[in-house]
C-alpha cells in the first residue's frame, strides 16, 4: 500500500465529493480539473474508490495525467459505485474502515459538491478537528454558494452557544477550483482549533 502522509508537506489530499452521474456537468468538470492539478503538483489523490460521479471524474483525470491515486472502497459498494480498478484500490469491509484509511493516508481534505455521504464524511472530519484529534487542513470548493447553507448551519450552532467560536477556524472555502490546492498548501493555523491537552489521531 502507498506510504502514510507527511506531517510537514502536502503530499496527499483526500477528496470528498459526490458519486452521482446526475451532478451538474460543471461540477464534474471542476472535479476533473482538480484531478489534473493534483497530478501536475505531484500530490497523491486519496478518494472513495468509485468510478462514478465527481469522484470518478477526479480519479480518472488524475490517473490519466500521470498522478498517483489511492482508492478506498467497501466491498459492498464495488458494484454500485463501479470501483475504478485502473488505480491502486484497497477494498475494505466497512464504511468506518474506509473513512479511517482515507484519513490516515491524507495530509489534507478537499470537499467538493456532494450529497449526504459527502456531508457525513466532512462533518466527521470537522468534528475530529473540533475535538483536537488532528490539525489537517479542510477546504471546501464552494461554486455559486453550493455549501452556503451548511456554513450558515455551522454559524447557527455557534450563535446558539452549542459550538465554540474557534470552530470557524477549522475550515476554509474557495469559489474557484484553481484556488483549492493553494488554500490547502497554506493550511490553517495550528493549535487554535484544539482543546488544551486534547489527544490526537495523527
Amino acid at each position: 500500500m502507498s506510504k502514510s502522509p507527511s506531517p510537514h508537506r502536502l503530499d496527499s489530499v483526500c477528496v470528498f465529493c459526490g458519486s452521482s452521474d446526475a451532478a451538474d456537468p460543471a461540477y464534474l468538470e471542476d472535479a476533473a480539473r482538480l484531478g489534473r492539478a493534483l497530478a501536475k503538483s505531484r500530490i497523491r489523490l486519496v478518494y472513495g474508490g468509485g468510478g462514478v460521479g465527481l469522484m470518478g471524474a477526479c480519479a480518472r483525470a488524475a490517473h490519466e495525467a500521470g498522478g498517483a491515486v489511492l482508492g478506498v472502497i467497501p466491498d459492498f459498494l464495488t458494484a454500485r459505485e463501479r470501483a475504478y480498478d485502473a488505480v491502486e484500490t484497497v477494498v475494505v469491509a466497512s464504511m468506518h474502515e474506509r473513512k479511517m484509511l482515507m484519513f490516515e493516508h491524507a495530509d489534507a481534505f478537499a470537499v467538493l459538491p456532494g450529497g449526504i455521504g459527502t456531508l457525513e464524511e466532512v462533518v466527521e472530519i470537522l468534528s475530529w478537528r473540533r475535538l483536537g484529534l488532528h490539525a489537517k487542513p479542510v477546504v471546501f470548493h464552494d461554486p455559486n454558494g453550493f455549501w452556503r447553507p451548511l456554513f450558515d448551519l455551522f454559524q447557527h450552532t455557534v450563535d446558539q452557544g452549542l459550538t465554540p467560536p474557534f470552530f470557524s477556524q477549522s475550515w476554509a472555502s474557495v469559489e474557484r477550483i484553481e484556488d483549492l490546492i493553494p488554500a490547502l498548501k497554506a493550511g490553517l493555523p495550528t493549535g487554535v482549533d484544539a482543546e488544551p491537552g486534547a489527544a490526537r489521531l495523527t
